[in-house]
This record gives C-alpha cells, structure tokens and sequence, in this order.
C-alpha cells in the first residue's frame, strides 16, 4: 500500500472497530472514558523522547495518533465533525498564523514571529491571550506557560539576579508564614516561591517540568533498593 493511503487505512480501521460486529470493548467507549488514555499517551511519548530509543519514539506516536483517531471517530458517528475536518482546521491556523512564509508579513526573528502569533491567535478568540491556556494542565507546566504567554506581549524580561532576590524574599515570607502556623498563608507562600522558581527556569532557558521531572526518576532510582 503506498504511504498515502496508510492514513485512510488507520480511519477505516477504527471505523470497522467501532461498527456493527466489531470490538466491544471500542464500541463502549467514549470521549469521557478514554480522556485519560490521551493524557497517558502523550506523557509516554516525552519519556520516549527523552530515552532518545527511535523505536520507542515513533511506538508512542502511534499511540498517541490513535487517540486522535478514535476521539474523531466517534465525533464522526456523533455527527459533529471527523478527522479530515480536524486535519482541514489545523492547516489553515497554520498558513493564517504564518504570513511571513505564505503571506507578505516581514519578520527579522523568532521573537517577532511569536509576537506576531500571539497578535493573530488574539484576533481570532474572544477573551484574554491567557484564554487558550488549558485548564487541566498540571500547576507547574501551565504556570510556565501563562509567563511564556506573558512574555510574548512584554518582552522585557527581568535579570536572572532579580529573581534570585525575589526567591529569596519569597522563601523568607514562606519561613515567617510557617512560623506563624497559618496554613492558607503558608500555601499562598509557597505558590509564591514556585511561581517564581517557574520564572527562575524560563530566564535559564530550562523547562521547569523536564527538570522536576529528571530528578524524580533520579531520585526513583535511588531507593529502588528499598
């Protein structure tokens, strides 16, 4: 079969899956019982990544390209849209939010061309430019992308020695809070001091999820003995 046609060879399955005589295990699903599979995918396909095993990297793909399917899928039986309609959106958000490849914008670098995005995704929502930040990301990645959002219309960065300053005045308020024995300032505090670590991360040009998570497997393999 010529690699074009291995796509529609993916949608027919997952139709034949979820049609009359197919797996029954598809056809009980739907897009609230399999939410949690994406989620679990897409992780797996950071810790193939980060294994650097090629294999593995392009299994996990797979996966994750399934979930797409099989949620599309089912909002094609539903009749509200499937995946050629999904596939259609995605390229023209990506020509619209690309003029300076497909249109006549001029941009002299990567920063304009994210200030230009941030300016097209505003013309296209209604709301604030923090409106497209999920709701459901966990703390720490969505407090990275609120500042990346943020700093895509305020460019003007603080220097790495202000946050540092600002740590640690926030770890003393922490300190005094704790002290104090109020725990809804003690979690205030903390936030503070994370929020700010956040910050700390992205002017170091490191990805505060990555490094938790590097040293939770470290430390996981440290009491394996255990």
């Amino acid at each position: 079969m010529e690699k074009e046609g291995k796509f529609t060879q993916l949608i027919e399955l997952m139709a034949t899956l979820r049609g009359p005589g197919g797996c029954p295990w598809d056809r009980e699903q739907t897009h609230q019982s399999i939410r949690p599979y994406l989620l679990e995918e897409a992780y797996e396909v950071l810790e193939a990544i980060d294994s650097g095993d090629d294999e593995k990297f392009k299994e996990e793909l797979g996966d994750l390209l399934l979930q797409i399917v099989f949620h599309s899928q089912m909002a094609r039986e539903e009749g509200k849209f499937d995946i050629y309609q999904v596939i259609d959106g995605i390229i023209k958000k990506l020509t619209r939010r690309h003029p300076h490849v497909f249109d006549q914008v001029k941009v002299k670098n990567s920063q304009e061309v994210l200030e230009n995005w941030e300016k097209i995704k505003g013309e296209e929502r209604e709301g604030t430019i923090l409106s497209g930040v999920p709701k459901s990301l966990p703390a720490l990645l969505k407090a990275f992308r609120v500042q990346e959002k943020m700093a895509r219309v305020e460019p003007e960065q603080s220097k790495t020695e202000e946050i540092y300053k600002e740590i640690e005045d926030r770890l003393s308020r922490l300190r005094e809070a704790a002290q104090g024995g109020d725990a809804d300032l003690e979690e205030k505090r903390l936030g503070e001091v994370l929020f700010s670590l956040v910050g700390l991360a992205r002017n170091l040009g490191l990805s505060p999820e990555d490094a938790l998570r590097g040293k939770v497997e470290e430390y996981m393999a440290q009491i394996k003995r255990y």
